[in-house]
């Protein structure tokens, strides 16, 4: 492999040196902690009617890391968040973060299945729910003994389930805090697919996390005020680009974070007419949204000074359409749960160049290299590689798929790009069959075992259909087993059994036959043709 230089990044970052972009060695509890003497009597958080000061957040969360304390929680245990964008939320994550916990992103409306998978690789010891996920927590408890607490965020408990405000209450403070070796401590295990369609968990350390925020902010210069913004934080925040652009940069910047718990059209829309939030990162489907929804200049989204897409490609007249609406401009980017997750964006300063993801962030170096790992020419295609102080300690548990992805200290993404000239660079496909529907990765390895499990299901194969609304749809191709007949009704409920409702296919198609090569390979490039 060639050597590589750092890409021309640097003369669009205003606060940034023209050498270097230097990372503290720090945990990324110490966020909450600056804000706090900072800023620590205006809003952290706002949630529906409820209003949270720093002051008050950073007590919640001292409560909760005490209590926890008291209950044996030790650095290096992992704690699973499986809740959605509350308060709850943001208070748990930092009182793991004190103690030095390990935390598993879970998605709230992972099945039981699914949820399953998790719990087996992580081992986790700790478990913080909703009081809606609670009946399949509780059916799968009795196989992780592991499993210590279940926490829930109700107001309600069950029979051995410690409710999280009961703990904050009754606690008392944590003073103290772990020590931390940023560079070696895991903060967050953030899962993905894996190649056979098992779910893998990026490992990412303090120092990753906190790379990234800083990265972010660097970006966006004095565009981003400290102690000045409101976040709308619609993205979920187990979503590694919620996490991260929403919640970590907010706390960072001593930002608002108003706290969206699902997207519904009408009431994000009142929020944005109510409280005026200045930034937005959001994902494609919520633009596409957006700008169809009737009478949308009535809301007052021309409060927004910044947006920023990421998670799939936004549709250029998309773009247009909102930026025409609102007067912002949407910086397209790119990112990975293995990279914190952000590393390209289109800057604010400088050249802008719509389609394509932009710069590298400052203190990342990319390549498009060949099937020979030889780096490639301007303009040419081949596989994006990335370098950056971003880039995850390895997937958790798995060592051979570690090295496969990380090579010579170069992280392979399987995403095939081209850069331009100017060091810009444009996504033009996927090595790898992963689908992305609404800005949440869909793997057809994991949705096609479970069609494979229904009893009249031979053979399955399932692709990324095109989709303006959200950027891609998950299609299935089944082939029925000799003598049985396929009712398409009672399939799509069965995988709403065992999938989250994003993952299920939106389209079916029964055929005599799956195309396969000469050596019996299933031939998926002639499906994306069928289509």
């Amino acid at each position: 492999m060639n050597e590589v230089h750092p890409q021309p990044w640097m003369k669009y970052y205003p606060d940034t040196t023209e050498t270097s972009f230097d990372i503290p060695e720090v945990s990324l509890f110490s966020f909450l902690e600056d804000t706090v003497e900072k800023y620590g009597q205006q809003t952290a958080i706002i949630y529906e009617e409820e209003h949270i000061s720093y002051n008050s957040l950073k007590s919640k969360t001292d409560r909760l890391a005490g209590a926890w304390r008291d209950l044996g929680a030790q650095k290096g245990n992992r704690i699973g968040l499986m809740l959605s964008n509350v308060p709850l939320y943001i208070i748990s994550y930092y009182a793991a973060l004190k103690l030095g916990l390990i935390i598993v992103q879970i998605n709230p409306q992972y099945t039981q299945r699914e949820l399953t998978e998790i719990l087996t690789d992580s081992d986790i010891s700790y478990l913080a729910a909703e009081p809606e996920q609670l009946e399949k927590v509780l059916n799968v408890e009795k196989d992780f003994p592991g499993l210590r607490y279940i926490f829930s965020s109700g107001q309600r408990g069950k029979e051995g389930i410690k409710l999280l405000d009961k703990l904050i209450e009754n606690a008392s403070p944590l003073v103290e805090k772990v020590s931390i070796k940023a560079k070696e401590d895991i903060a967050v295990i953030q899962y993905t697919g894996g190649t056979t369609g098992r779910k893998k968990g990026a490992m990412l350390t303090h120092f990753n996390l906190v790379a990234n925020v800083l990265q972010s902010k660097a970006l966006y210069g004095e565009k981003m005020l400290f102690g000045c913004e409101t976040i709308l934080t619609a993205i979920p925040l187990y979503h590694v680009f919620g996490m991260t652009v929403g919640m970590n940069m907010g706390i960072y910047t001593g930002a608002t974070n108003l706290l969206v718990k699902k997207f519904e059209t009408e009431k994000v829309l009142n929020l944005i007419k109510k409280h005026q939030p200045t930034f937005f990162p959001g994902v494609p489907k919520m633009y596409t949204v957006f700008v169809n929804y009737p009478g949308i200049e009535n809301y007052g989204l021309d409060s927004f000074k910044i947006c920023s897409s990421g998670s799939a490609p936004l549709p250029v007249e998309i773009i247009h359409q909102f930026e025409k609406l609102t007067g912002s401009t949407i910086g397209e980017g790119y990112g990975l749960s293995e990279t914190s997750p952000s590393t390209h964006r289109n800057p604010p300063y400088g050249i802008r160049k719509v389609g394509s993801i932009g710069l590298p962030l400052p203190g990342t170096d990319c390549q498009i290299v060949d099937d020979l790992g030889e780096t490639l020419p301007p303009k040419a295609i081949g596989e994006l590689l990335i370098n950056g102080p971003q880039v995850m300690l390895g997937y958790w548990n798995k060592p051979e798929e570690t090295m496969q992805a990380i090579r010579d200290g170069w992280f392979y993404t399987g995403d095939l790009a081209m850069m331009d000239e100017e060091g810009y660079f444009y996504i033009v496909g996927r090595k790898k069959e992963m689908i992305i529907v609404g800005g949440f990765n869909v793997y057809p390895q994991e949705v096609e075992g479970v069609l494979y499990e229904h009893p009249s299901i031979k053979e399955a194969a399932v692709i990324g259909v095109p989709d303006h609304k959200t950027g891609e749809l998950v299609k299935a191709f089944v082939v029925p087993k000799e003598g049985k007949t396929i009712n398409l009704k009672d399939l799509k409920e069965f995988c709403y059994q065992e999938l989250t409702r994003y993952k299920v296919p939106k389209e079916f198609e029964i055929i005599e036959e799956l195309p396969r090569n000469s050596v019996g390979k299933i031939l998926k490039r002639l499906l994306v043709e069928k289509k």
